[in-house]
């Protein structure tokens, strides 16, 4: 299996500002779906599933203190946000934030909440189906966000190279990003670092998990 080195992993969760930060989910993830049909509900989170096996996660029917932790909307439109009811009493400052949004014309966007200790406890991601997200298919897009969401990763880890490559005509996720997502989640290793030897920590991990 191909395996980053120490510096690749340092820089998947090393932030524009400097700061080092990885996160792993708290507790069970509950994903719910606004936007979309029944038939993509059913996509969307088998992807959660596929990810959350994968890293050896857990998922659950509800989360007992917010019911859904993991909430996905799917719009056409960013304005189409400040009419979800009560959807700003979950994201403060939604209306700058859908401000900003479109100014920048961004087609996805990410918000994580964290626990006392910093582990992951919700997300919220938006999706603008503009014209580019909507050619890529529904199971790349799902399988994606998923990748996105299990693990706090750097606002810069996959602007040049993406989490996913193509087999066979078919979206997978790349092994080496596979095996860092294995690794994080991995009993021995916190739930929370943000000191860079964490990623030589993880390296080490990854090559004992071969």
């Amino acid at each position: 299996m191909t395996t980053l080195s120490p510096e690749q992993i340092e820089a998947l969760f090393t932030r524009s500002d400097g700061s080092y930060l990885c996160a792993r989910w708290g507790r069970p993830i509950v994903p719910i779906v606004f936007g979309i049909e029944d038939e993509t509900l059913s996509v969307v989170k088998g992807a959660f599933e596929a990810v959350c096996a994968l890293s050896g996660h857990t998922m659950a029917e509800t989360d007992p203190e917010l019911g859904a932790n993991t909430m996905v909307f799917f719009c056409r439109d960013w304005n189409e946000l400040n009419q979800v009811p009560d959807l700003d009493r979950l994201v403060p400052d939604l209306g700058p934030l859908v401000t900003r949004l479109s100014a920048q014309d961004a087609n996805q966007y990410r918000i994580f909440r964290f626990d006392e200790g910093g582990a992951i406890r919700a997300c919220f991601i938006f999706i603008r189906m503009d014209s580019e997200m909507s050619k890529v298919p529904a199971e790349t897009l799902a399988l994606s966000q998923a990748v996105q969401t299990i693990l706090l990763w750097s606002d810069r880890a996959f602007t040049d190279v993406s989490a996913l490559a193509m087999a066979d005509g078919v979206a997978v996720l790349r092994p080496e990003i596979a095996g860092v997502i294995r690794g994080v989640y991995d009993p021995v290793m916190p739930a929370v670092a943000q000191d860079a030897s964490h990623a030589l920590r993880l390296f080490a991990r990854l090559e004992a998990l071969q």
